[in-house]
């Protein structure tokens, strides 16, 4: 729910009713219906949506709870309508329609692949099907390859669709694909979790499969959805995905029965029989019209074709569409076509690919090598190196053939028999240099798509352009950093799997690449685990390049994913490393970026002077390179650790200074640390200003979807707060922040708000709390290497036992110091 300016015009009832009408509208209820579950009057609720009554506050939370929505910003107008003040006598004028409200849930995903309209045969598969999921809510298929078992689940699917309105997901596990590892548990759920829009600071970072699993049996609780688990490789592949308590149902198709899932009923599918594969292949190629089709008039043709084709379902599509768009062939000639082929199922396929001009037949070959489940047209083009228009034509053409999908607008992917089909015929007509120049190919476009996409999610440093070969076709345009989250949304499995392919191709430049382009993603969307394992791999890849500048720049990357990992060591060794070689590399942009992140895990270190002598020096360096912004976030986190060390007149003036700097992108926001620490200083002075300040800092972060930050931003309006007297909200900054860190599933991040939180409780009079928050911080300190983290701590802690023990705190003022850098003169 957006929120609302408590001081906007207009008749605060009417827009209270407007807006009780929007909730309405996302409930999908009648009056009565709402009423009812809302726990009120159907004549009640006719009058508070009407306008004509102000509702309670009550039923304006009953409301708000059943669509899911925060009642809160509704406060505002609420208190307005229910207590107007005097008016003049109001002129006739236009009422303006509501706007939706911010954030109002999208529609339902539906991710079936189209219902094919020649369903035929199977109605006691089927019945079995829609029976199973009514007692156990989970079935598996079995059956051979191109039996229809996809076809089957995808139908029954599409027949449950209205009993289970919340959500009709479809996966594929790639379990039998030709050239790719089956999807592991991990990277299935979260696919599965990001298709239900959960948001990415629920989703567990740490831990594995198994709080996974939790968090997606959890949002399937609440839910009726049906989900489509197609190609399962086993039963360890798929258990983890299977919904646990609630009404969620989920359909497996596998050609392996899955006998380690006991409490799912299995259906199993042979071939078709003589007679449903004849009526497969007439609805299918159109020939429905009795004697008088080609069919009818050459039965022991038609005979042949169901023989070479197996009585398969997707061998007879495959056949029919061949048929159907050859007016002038007879059932002879198709079958003298599909003979010539070694299988039923290559035989189908290779009349189908063969019906393709030169270039289409390549472009089908080529499809066989994509690292990838699923396709675009910029992706086609790059593998074939042809124009992005040619690229869009030829896949229409092969959509028409059925040797292509289409899952969702603009999207492309090939069965696996399909798959299997091109790869072999790659493998037969194209030499290993072709093919291995249209794999790169492929790899070059990730990157320089990768590239394009973190550029428009700009961060305040000089972003490098991508060193590979440019990709002759087009490139995906992203006009602001939203359409480039939906991009890599999309390519994430894809990304991933090219990253795999590089490794397997050898393609080391693209493995150091691909991550760094990926890594300002990651940090709003994925954890640090994954960042990690990237990084370690793209480090053995610069390695085996030995180019001076990719090898800093690897063990600079890498030591940052350490870094946010809590890995403090680690990242001072990685660091060490990256600013020797950086030196011989004289790059000056490299230079400043490392002077930056050692300026962080320095001060973390509990240094003083060496965090503020890197922030200058990384400041003088983005200034050479030309890099404005990177200036300004190196001066304000200079000012920032300034005004920890109690300099807060110069902190405030650089701070300023910070904010000044120009920018080429209008929209993207000033230094977050600067707004920040102007907050903090002038919450005393002037705190109107530094209330302002932190709210465009946390508006900035929310907006950029960066959750650490906001977490940070709180923490610090929390400590802002308090020193402007006001506890307790200073407290439920606190601990939204500590909430938004538990939903990260990053606990180390904890041990830079512990402290300021610890403060904020022993002022607030809460003195058990603040110990135990100290405490916390001193037990994760050590772990970390946060000695900075862990003097705070014993002075926060002596500060409670002044009064009471002043021995006691003595002891930990004198703990604290010692845990110090000797360059620091005191805690």
């Amino acid at each position: 729910m957006a929120e609302y300016d408590s001081t906007a015009g207009g008749d605060p009832q009417e827009e209270l009713a407007a807006r009780l009408r929007l909730l309405q509208e996302l409930s999908k209820r009648g009056v009565r219906a709402l009423a009812r579950d809302a726990g009120l009057s159907s004549s009640s609720l006719s009058r508070y949506l009407s306008g004509r009554t102000v509702a309670p506050w009550p039923a304006v939370i009953a409301l708000c709870r059943l669509v899911q929505r925060d009642p809160r910003p509704l406060r505002p107008l609420w208190e307005r309508a229910a207590n107007p003040l005097p008016a003049p006598p109001r002129t006739s004028r236009q009422v303006q329609p509501p706007s939706p409200p911010a954030g109002a849930p999208r529609p339902p995903r539906n991710d079936l692949p189209r219902d094919v309209p020649d369903f035929t045969g199977r109605e006691a598969q089927l019945a079995a099907v829609l029976d199973g999921v009514t007692g156990s809510r989970v079935i598996a298929v079995d059956g051979m390859a191109g039996v229809g078992k996809t076809c089957l689940a995808v139908h029954a699917a599409h027949r449950l669709a209205a009993d289970y309105p919340d959500a009709q997901l479809y996966l594929d596990l790639h379990g039998f694909t030709e050239g790719r590892p089956p999807l592991d548990p991990d990277r299935a759920l979260r696919t599965l979790l990001a298709a239900l829009d959960v948001p990415s600071e629920k989703v567990p970072q740490e831990g594995g499969v198994e709080e996974l699993s939790a968090c997606w049996r959890s949002e399937l609780a609440h839910r009726r959805a049906v989900l489509v688990l197609d190609n399962a490789a086993d039963a360890d592949q798929v258990r983890p995905l299977l919904p646990g308590a609630g009404p969620s149902v989920a359909l497996i198709t596998s050609r392996n029965r899955l006998l380690g899932l006991d409490e799912v009923p299995p259906v199993s599918l042979d071939v078709l029989t003589g007679q449903e594969s004849a009526e497969l292949l007439a609805r299918a190629s159109g020939e429905t019209d009795g004697a008088a089709g080609r069919l009818a008039r050459d039965p022991e043709s038609t005979a042949e074709v169901l023989r070479l084709c197996g009585h398969l379902p997707l061998a007879l599509r495959l056949a029919a569409a061949r048929l159907r768009h050859r007016p002038g062939w007879t059932v002879g000639i198709l079958v003298e076509r599909m003979a010539e082929g070694p299988s039923e199922f290559d035989t189908a396929f290779a009349m189908s690919v063969r019906q393709l001009d030169r270039a289409k037949a390549r472009l089908f070959r080529l499809l066989g090598l994509l690292p990838g489940s699923s396709f675009d047209e910029h992706v086609a083009a790059a593998l074939a190196d042809v124009p992005l228009r040619d690229a869009r034509a030829m896949l229409e053409d092969l959509l028409d053939a059925h040797l292509v999908q289409q899952p969702a607008a603009g999207r492309y992917r090939l069965h696996d028999l399909v798959h299997q089909h091109a790869r072999r015929a790659t493998t037969e007509q194209d030499s290993p240099a072709e093919r291995d120049r249209a794999v790169i190919r492929v790899l070059d476009y990730y990157v320089h798509a990768a590239a394009a996409a973190d550029a428009a999610m700009p961060f305040p440093s000089l972003n490098r352009e991508a060193s590979v070969d440019r990709p002759a076709a087009q490139l995906p345009y992203f006009t602001d950093k939203i359409e480039a989250l939906i991009w890599f949304g999309t390519e994430y499995l894809n990304l991933l799997a090219a990253f795999e392919a590089a490794e397997s191709a050898g393609a080391d430049r693209h493995m150091c690449e691909l991550p760094r382009f990926m890594r300002t993603y990651f940090a709003r969307r994925c954890g640090t685990t994954m960042l990690n394992g990237l990084f370690e791999r793209s480090l053995a890849a610069a390695q085996r390049l030995g180019e001076p500048l990719q090898l800093a720049e690897a063990h600079s990357d890498l030591g940052f994913a350490r870094y946010n990992a809590g890995r403090m060591a680690e990242a001072s060794a990685a660091y060490e490393a990256a600013g020797l070689l950086t030196a011989r590399a004289t790059d000056v942009r490299a230079e400043a970026e490392l002077a930056m992140r050692r300026g962080y895990l320095s001060w973390d270190a509990g240094y003083v002077e060496e965090p503020l002598a890197l922030f200058r020096l990384a400041g003088k360096l983005y200034a050479d390179a030309g890099c404005p912004m990177g200036t300004a976030h190196a001066t304000a986190y200079e000012a920032w650790a300034l005004l920890q060390l109690g300099h807060r007149e110069e902190a405030i003036q650089l701070a300023r200074t910070a904010l000044e700097f120009p920018h080429p992108d209008g929209a993207w926001p000033p230094a977050l640390p600067a707004l920040i620490t102007l907050g903090v200083a002038l919450a005393c002075e002037d705190p109107d200003e530094a209330a302002d300040h932190l709210r465009r800092a946390l508006a900035s972060s929310r907006e950029d979807g960066h959750k650490h930050n906001e977490a940070w931003c709180l923490n610090c309006l929390g400590v802002a707060l308090r020193r402007m007297g006001r506890y307790e909200e200073a407290l439920a900054n606190h601990e939204r922040a500590f909430a938004l860190l538990d939903e990260l599933f990053e606990d180390h991040w904890k041990i830079h708000f512990l402290n300021a939180y610890g403060e904020t409780c022993r002022l607030a009079g809460l003195p058990d709390r603040a110990m135990d928050l100290h405490h916390q911080a001193l037990d994760l300190a050590p772990k970390l290497g946060h000695r900075h983290a862990e003097a705070l701590a014993h002075e926060g802690i002596a500060a409670i036992l002044d009064g009471a023990d002043p021995t006691a705190a003595a002891e930990h003022r004198a703990a604290g110091r010692a845990v110090l850098p000797e360059s620091v003169p005191g805690a």
